[in-house]
C-alpha cells in the first residue's frame, strides 16, 4: 500500500530517496480528530427498540376500558401497537374503545413516540378470553414481544418500560408479570371495602412469595404480563399447539406459564413494574373467581386428570401451590377442630382458659401487620384489616369456602363452566357462594348430635386427646409463622 503523492514525505525512504511501501505517520492531532467523528457518527446510529404488541381482551369491559387504554397512553414506553380484542359483549365497550381507535403521539420523557390503537370486535367467540388472546396474538406474532392486559387493569406510567427493560435484558426470560394490587380509592360499602382488603392482602403476601424465591413467578397472570413471541413460538413447538393458550384448561395463564417454563425459559415477576387490576367487591363475585382459580390449579396439580400434561405433579412452577394447598389443609383442620372441641368442652363446662392461647393469633397478627407493611400502597385500611384479627380471621374462613367449593367440584367430576359460573356471579345471578356455610351448618349440628349421644366418660376421653393433638398442629403452625415473620424482605414491595 502507498500514501498518495501528494502527501509530504510520500513513497521516500528516510534520505529523501523514493522507496516502496513506504508510510507516512499521519500528526497526532489529525487522528484525534478522525476518531472523534468517527465516534460522533456511531454514536449518531439510530439503536434497536424491541417492538411491543399489547393485546387487550375485553369482555363486558364498557366501564373501565377507557381508564386502561388512558393509562397506556400515558406510559413512558408506549407500546408499538394496541389491540382491543372485544369478544361476547352485551355492553358498550366496542364504542367507549373505539373513540380511542386510530394513531396517537405522545411526548414521553424517552422523546415523541407513536402508538396505534386498533379495535376489533369478534363477536361471539365459544373459547371466550382464550379465543380473544389467540386472535390478538395472531395480530402480534411479528413482533419481538407480546403485552396481555386485563380490560380492567391500569398500569403505573413506567410499567411497561420497566418490564421490556427487565426482558430484554436477559433472553433466558420467557415472560415476566408485573407486581399486582388492587386500586381501593373508589370502593364504597362497608362488604366491598372489607373484601378488597382480603385481597389486598391476599396479593401482596402472594406477591412476596415470589419476590423472594428469586423472583421466579409461578403463574404469569394476564392481568399485566409481557411475553417473548419467540417463547410463544417455542410452547407452541415443543407442545404441539396451534395456539399459546389452550380452552381446556380453567387457569389458561398458569397452564402457559407451565410450557414457557418447561421450553425451557424464565418465568419471573418484575422488580418494580407494577399494575392495579379489578377487585371483586361482592361475596357472590368473589367466590366465583377463587373457585375457578382453585379448580384451575387442582386441575394442573393432580395426576392424570389432563392427557396433554404428564407428570405436571411435579412441574417446579407447581410447587408453590401445592404449599399453598397443604397450608389451606391446616388452616381448616385447626379452626374446625378448635371450633368443635370449644363446642365440646362448653357443653360439660370442661372448658378452662389459658394464656397460651394467645400466642398463635398474636403471631398471626404481627404477620398480617408486616404484610400489611410491606405493601408498596399501604393504608390506614390495610392496617386495621391486619391488626383487629377479626377481619383476617372472617376472610380466612371465606378463603375456606372458596377451597372446599373448588375441591368438591373437582372431585364430583361435573362438567361446569367456572367461566360462565363466573361471569353469572358478577352480574349478581347464583347462591353458589352460600355453600360452605350451609356445609358448615350441618357439619357442626351432625357433630353436635352425635356428642350429645356420648356417655359423659366418652366426651372426656375424646377432649383429653383432641385438645393435645390440636396444640401440636397449633405449636408448629405458629413456628412457621415464626419463621415467616422474621424472613427479611431484601427491600421488596409487594
Amino acid at each position: 500500500m502507498t500514501l498518495p503523492s501528494d502527501l509530504p514525505g510520500a513513497g521516500r525512504a528516510p534520505g529523501g530517496t523514493p522507496g516502496p511501501n513506504q508510510y507516512v505517520r499521519v500528526p497526532d492531532a489529525g487522528l484525534n480528530a478522525y476518531a472523534d467523528e468517527f465516534l460522533a457518527g456511531v454514536e449518531d446510529l439510530p439503536t434497536y427498540r424491541p417492538t411491543v404488541g399489547c393485546v387487550i381482551p375485553a369482555y363486558n369491559e364498557g366501564e373501565t376500558i377507557a381508564g386502561v387504554l388512558d393509562a397506556l397512553l400515558a406510559q413512558t414506553r408506549l407500546p408499538d401497537v394496541i389491540h382491543v380484542i372485544v369478544n361476547n359483549t352485551t355492553d358498550d365497550t366496542v364504542e367507549v374503545a373505539g373513540y380511542y381507535a386510530g394513531e396517537h403521539v405522545r411526548m414521553t420523557r424517552n422523546g415523541e413516540q407513536m402508538t396505534e390503537i386498533f379495535v376489533h370486535d369478534i363477536g361471539k367467540n365459544p373459547d371466550k378470553k382464550v379465543g380473544a388472546l389467540n386472535y390478538g396474538y395472531s395480530l402480534v406474532e411479528g413482533y419481538d414481544y407480546l403485552l396481555g392486559v386485563d380490560g380492567d387493569t391500569t398500569p403505573e406510567p413506567d410499567a411497561i418500560e420497566e418490564l421490556v427493560d427487565e426482558i430484554a435484558s436477559d433472553d433466558r426470560i420467557g415472560g415476566i408479570s408485573a407486581i399486582y394490587s388492587i386500586d381501593d380509592s373508589a370502593v364504597d360499602g362497608t362488604i366491598a371495602k372489607f373484601l378488597v382488603a382480603g385481597q389486598r392482602a391476599q396479593f401482596a403476601a402472594f406477591n412476596m412469595q415470589n419476590l423472594l424465591r428469586g423472583r421466579n413467578m409461578a403463574v404469569l397472570g394476564g392481568q399485566f404480563s409481557i411475553f417473548s413471541t419467540q417463547a410463544l413460538r417455542d410452547v407452541l413447538d415443543d407442545s404441539h399447539q396451534r395456539t399459546p393458550w389452550v380452552k381446556d384448561s380453567e387457569v389458561e395463564d398458569s397452564l402457559l406459564s407451565l410450557q414457557i417454563k418447561s421450553a425451557g425459559y424464565l418465568t419471573k415477576i418484575s422488580a418494580a413494574a407494577r399494575a392495579h387490576v379489578g377487585g371483586m367487591t361482592t361475596l357472590r363475585s368473589l367466590d366465583a373467581q377463587q373457585v375457578k382459580w382453585n379448580f384451575g390449579a387442582i386441575d394442573l396439580m393432580w395426576p392424570g386428570q389432563r392427557g396433554d400434561t404428564p407428570g405436571q405433579p411435579l412441574h417446579p412452577n407447581l410447587r408453590l401451590r401445592w404449599f399453598e394447598h397443604i397450608s389451606m389443609v391446616i388452616n381448616i383442620t385447626t379452626r374446625l377442630m378448635f371450633l368443635l372441641l370449644l363446642l365440646g368442652s362448653l357443653s360439660i363446662n370442661a372448658f378452662v382458659f389459658s394464656p397460651w392461647w394467645l400466642i398463635p393469633p398474636l403471631a398471626a397478627v404481627f404477620l398480617n401487620f408486616r404484610v400489611a407493611r410491606s405493601m408498596y400502597y399501604g393504608n390506614r385500611r390495610d392496617y386495621l384489616f391486619s391488626l383487629l384479627l377479626f377481619p383476617a380471621e372472617i376472610y380466612m374462613w371465606i378463603r375456606i369456602g372458596h377451597f372446599l367449593r373448588a375441591w368438591t367440584k373437582f372431585a364430583s367430576r361435573a362438567q361446569t363452566d367456572n367461566w360462565a359460573a363466573q361471569a353469572k356471579a358478577e352480574r349478581g345471578a347464583g347462591q353458589a357462594y352460600l355453600a360452605p356455610l350451609a356445609a358448615l351448618a350441618i357439619i357442626v349440628a351432625v357433630m353436635s348430635a352425635i356428642w350429645l349421644q356420648l356417655p359423659i366418660d366418652a366426651k372426656s376421653d375424646v377432649l383429653a386427646v383432641g385438645w393435645p393433638i390440636l396444640g401440636i398442629i397449633t405449636i408448629l403452625q405458629t413456628g412457621w409463622m415464626t419463621t415467616k415473620l422474621l424472613r427479611r424482605y431484601k427491600g421488596y414491595k409487594g
